[in-house]
């Protein structure tokens, strides 16, 4: 009797064992992290609509300050999204390279990546600065809330975005491609492509639209 219980109990510490095997190796698939992560964007692209109907709203709203006719630079806004485009073009190449399981060429495309995002955030910076140096701070009129609320959440996203990017360096570096990391570079492009098309929509319609009369 004793012998039967004692080889039932193996047989259930076994099973345990397995089981646990089990739920370690599979408890991440890759469906649902792709499927969460679209829910994700979704709700961004809820986020940004809302802020690009408030500036809809509010865009024309002076109240007796400067417009956007004089307060754009467009030569510099122009030059600020070729850095953040050509900075999507490079995130191709360091996917297409880790498909190929080519580490360090991955890595070398990544860092360019993050230097053209680094980029776009200097000059989005300097263009904050100054304008609040020349007193057209989101306080002065609805019109530059809107715009220092809607260009602002784009530019913390993509200060998110290069955190991230850094962080996928750092465990590419030490892990290797593997298909964990290489499902995060995955989610990382859908995100840094996100935000171009955010971009172009900002540049569209609150700069250029906004130097017309």
């Amino acid at each position: 009797m004793s012998e039967f219980t004692a080889s039932n109990q193996a047989e259930a510490g076994n099973m345990v064992g397995d089981a646990s095997r089990y739920y370690v190796t599979e408890h991440h698939p890759e469906n649902g992290t792709l499927l969460g992560f679209w829910i994700y964007l979704m709700s961004d692209c809820l986020i940004f609509a809302c802020l690009f109907a408030t500036y809809a709203v509010l865009g024309r709203n002076y109240a007796g300050g400067p417009s956007g006719a004089e307060l754009f630079d467009l030569p510099l806004v122009a030059m600020n999204t070729a850095f953040l485009l050509l900075s999507s073009i490079t995130y191709g190449f360091a996917l297409l390279a880790a498909n190929r399981n080519a580490k360090s060429t991955a890595l070398v495309w990544l860092a360019i990546t993050g230097a053209f995002g680094l980029c776009f955030l200097g000059v989005e910076i300097w263009e904050f600065v100054h304008l609040i140096h020349e007193g057209a701070g989101p306080q002065r009129s609805g019109f530059l809330t809107s715009f220092f609320a809607l260009v602002g959440t784009h530019g913390l996203h993509v200060t998110f975005g290069v955190i991230w990017l850094v962080t996928l360096m750092v465990q590419v570096g030490k892990h290797g491609l593997t298909p964990e990391n290489i499902r995060r570079l995955t989610c990382l492009s859908m995100f840094w492509h996100f935000l171009d098309v955010i971009w172009i929509g900002v540049f569209t319609f609150v700069y250029l639209m906004g130097t017309l009369p």
